[in-house]
Order: C-alpha cells, then sequence, then structure tokens
C-alpha cells in the first residue's frame, strides 16, 4: 500500500508490503517491540526504538506522538490522492509537486507549456486510461519548469509527466 504523510511543510511517500517498507524509496527496517498495555507502541526503525502513539481526529488528520515530541500529520492513501489530483482539490496549499500519471495511460492533451503560470485546479494535461479521458489539475499555484510527455505518449502509473517551479514573490 502507499501513502503520502503529510507533517508540517514536508511530504513523505510510504510504501508498505509484506516485505519491507519504503520511506522516499529507501529500505526502512521496522519491527514493532512489545509495549505494557494503556502505553504507546514502541518502534523499531532502523534498529533504533521510539515510542510511537496517535490517534485520529475528527478532521481526518492524526495526532501523533513520537519520543513526547506531537506532530499533527496527514496521511493520504493512493485512492485520495488520485482523488484530489483529478479534482483538482487539495486540503493544503504547499509548493507545486510534479504531476503524475494518476494510471497508466494515453496522453491525449498538454494543455501548459513551459514557463507559463498555473493557478490551482487549472488544468495541465488530460490521459485517457480505460477509455475515459482524465484532467489532471495543478494542486499548486507555479510556473512549469518542464513538460516531460507530449500528446500521443503512453505513460506509466506515478510517471512524472509536469514540474514546477515555485512562483517568484516580488
Amino acid at each position: 500500500m502507499n501513502y503520502q504523510v503529510v507533517i508540517g511543510e514536508a511530504a513523505f511517500e510510504v510504501e508498505i508490503d509484506e516485505e519491507s517498507v519504503r520511506v522516499d524509496g529507501e529500505i526502512v527496517e521496522v519491527d514493532w517491540l512489545a509495549a505494557p498495555p494503556g502505553a504507546n507502541a514502541l518502534l523499531s526503525l532502523d534498529g533504533r526504538a521510539h515510542s510511537v502513539g496517535g490517534r485520529r481526529q475528527s478532521d481526518g488528520f492524526w495526532a501523533l506522538s513520537v519520543n513526547g515530541e506531537s506532530f499533527r500529520a496527514e496521511v493520504l492513501d493512493d485512492r485520495t490522492l488520485l482523488a484530489r489530483q483529478v479534482s483538482g482539490a487539495s486540503g493544503r496549499a504547499t509548493g507545486p509537486r510534479p504531476v503524475r500519471a494518476p494510471m497508466p495511460g494515453l496522453v491525449i492533451r498538454v494543455e501548459v507549456s513551459v514557463g507559463q503560470a498555473v493557478r490551482r485546479g487549472e488544468g495541465v494535461a488530460i490521459v485517457e486510461a480505460m477509455k475515459m479521458e482524465n484532467e489532471l489539475k495543478a494542486e499548486a499555484d507555479g510556473v512549469v519548469d518542464r513538460v516531460l510527455v507530449q500528446a500521443g505518449e503512453t505513460v506509466e502509473k506515478d510517471q512524472v509527466m509536469i514540474e514546477w517551479k515555485t512562483p517568484e514573490v516580488p
């Protein structure tokens, strides 16, 4: 299962399967250690023990405690990320992240060019997948830095299609 975990301004890609855990592409050794009932869980990350607690809040965010330090985190699974990307919705106004193909498909149209300023929610490309056209939208304001695909090209799931640079503030 893939997740995006956002804590403050930092975003992490977390992949979990039966054999491993990866954070931003790097394998992390994870073991749950025994903990007394009612206490925080003990989690070993790369051989270092951490006291970890957390609860989901009514707004969908997580209140986390790691070694006594508190964090507020947003944890998004693949389905939620795809829905946000297709709809252009975003719960946060962070800097632009690359536009990635939500699934394998055919690029029908690229609606932006290098140097173009784009507003959050504006359409940037259309990808056809499973006989449906999906409009991909910018999740934050930005300026197009690189367009890595063109109409007629096939893309794989998670392939970077468009990269951004943050607009300069005068």
